[in-house]
């Protein structure tokens, strides 16, 4: 076998590094830290203006989906084109720019708070304006990660990414509910995210990395075409890849069922348990734990199964789960759920995330994440819209039926799509197999 085919998804080729390792490699611990504070302002914002919707809508589901689809809907549209900037120009710098921008935009909701606006549609304009900016940030994230750690350390650095995300979410999470459900300070809320977002500018800015700006000629009309064709190119790529093809599939249907669980999630928790805001954090608490012990667990897991085993198998499981929201009638209950959520879901986003990274080549990672993420998130924002009305007339039990169904579907479906792949031979090293193949073949 070749070296190309020493992919650390394979078992025989170099030992996963683990979370550790990742973060004594300088470049990592730069861009780590950048995630980190962006996350803690991101969830105290999100979770700050859906607190504010509620309280001022006295807890209407469409009118928190309203703000969701806000949030989402950039990352289905402008997110495709965002995946071709980030594959033309230097990703660390569209980190900085992003982090930057998004600082400014919070300035509005800062004002807003102060002011004691009550218009829903100002809101719903710069959360999708903040968002826009967010959708380049996300990609060119993703995209920089394996430039700056070796092959055998992707599946820990994704690891420590999806933990460090919710540590700080809950982090933000229960900050924000304090801020609010005692001090009634949302600008307070606003104010910290500007902050966080200079804060992780600097980190980002730390990176040391050789990038340079792909060559762009011609005319606008020329421009804009050779961009579409650059994305088709993306498209291509998925579509030519089994491996990316079921991981697209796969979640692009769990995310009709999960994203009609985070709308009802906090009016179940508020309007129906009758359970105050500052529970939030601890609720969050109890998810962010399992998914630390879970996340400390990814290594091991990386070296006994494979990607694509990992994240078919923790899809099904969070079907499952999902269906212990229909009898919920208890707090304790949901911190059982959440805690059961945050079990499978370090090692299944980790090892989504490890499948694009290993299966598409370096210079089309914006675009094909970019793809996936906005297919994706096309089926949230269908989600999030339907549960919104739904709940109102049928009842948010049967939505979380409906949901809990349609994730184990989307498991079965993903499963299905990857057991059509065909082991190579491995005698025929790389005479006539590319190194994409090899990888498919393997996953």
């Amino acid at each position: 076998m070749s070296e190309q085919a020493h992919d650390p998804t394979l078992g025989d080729g170099p030992v996963p590094l683990s979370i550790p390792d990742v973060l004594k490699i300088p470049n990592m611990k730069w861009l780590w830290l950048g995630q980190i504070v962006s996350n803690f302002g991101d969830s105290l914002t999100h979770f700050g203006l859906i607190l504010l919707v509620n309280e001022m809508t006295g807890g209407s589901t469409g009118s928190i989906a309203g703000l969701l689809i806000a949030f989402g809907l950039p990352m289905a549209t402008v997110g495709l084109v965002a995946g071709v900037l980030v594959d033309r120009f230097p990703r660390r710098q569209i980190m900085i720019l992003s982090d930057i921008s998004r600082a400014i935009m919070v300035v509005a909701f800062i004002v807003y708070a102060l002011m004691g606006w009550e218009s829903l549609w100002f809101l719903y304009v710069v959360s999708f304006l903040h968002a826009t900016v967010n959708s380049f940030f996300a990609p060119a994230r993703q995209a920089i990660t394996p430039n700056l750690v070796p092959a055998e350390g992707l599946m820990a650095a994704n690891s420590l990414a999806q933990i460090s995300m919710v540590i700080f979410r809950v982090m933000g999470t229960a900050a924000a509910g304090f801020l609010v459900g005692v001090l009634d300070a949302y600008w307070a809320i606003f104010t910290i995210d500007a902050l966080t977002f200079l804060l992780s500018a600097f980190f980002i800015s730390r990176i040391v990395l050789s990038e340079s700006a792909k060559e762009v000629t011609g005319d606008l009309q020329a421009q804009v075409q050779q961009a579409l064709s650059e994305l088709g190119e993306g498209l291509g790529v998925i579509r030519s890849s089994r491996i990316l093809l079921g991981t697209l599939v796969g979640f692009a249907a769990a995310m009709l069922g999960i994203g009609a669980i985070n709308v009802l999630l906090p009016v179940i928790v508020i309007n129906e348990l009758m359970v105050s805001e500052t529970w939030f954090g601890l609720l969050e608490l109890a998810q962010a734990s399992a998914m630390v012990l879970s996340g400390l667990l990814v290594t091991g897991l990386a070296a006994r199964f494979k990607p694509t085993q990992i994240t078919s198998v923790a899809l099904f499981l969070a079907g499952v789960i999902s269906f212990g929201f229909i009898p919920l009638t208890q707090l304790w209950q949901l911190f059982i759920i959440l805690f059961g959520f945050g079990l499978i879901m370090t090692p299944m986003q980790a090892s989504a995330a490890t499948i694009l990274q290993t299966s598409t080549d370096e210079a089309m990672l914006g675009r094909v994440g970019s793809v996936l993420g906005a297919i994706t998130q096309v089926a949230t924002l269908i989600s999030m819209f339907a549960a919104g009305l739904l709940a109102e007339d049928v009842g948010s039990r049967n939505v979380f039926l409906i949901a809990g169904i349609v994730i184990v579907g989307a498991s079965i479906a993903m499963t299905l799509i990857y057991r059509g792949i065909k082991p190579i031979d491995p005698d025929l090293d790389n005479e006539i197999e590319s190194q994409a193949q090899i990888k498919e073949a393997v996953l």
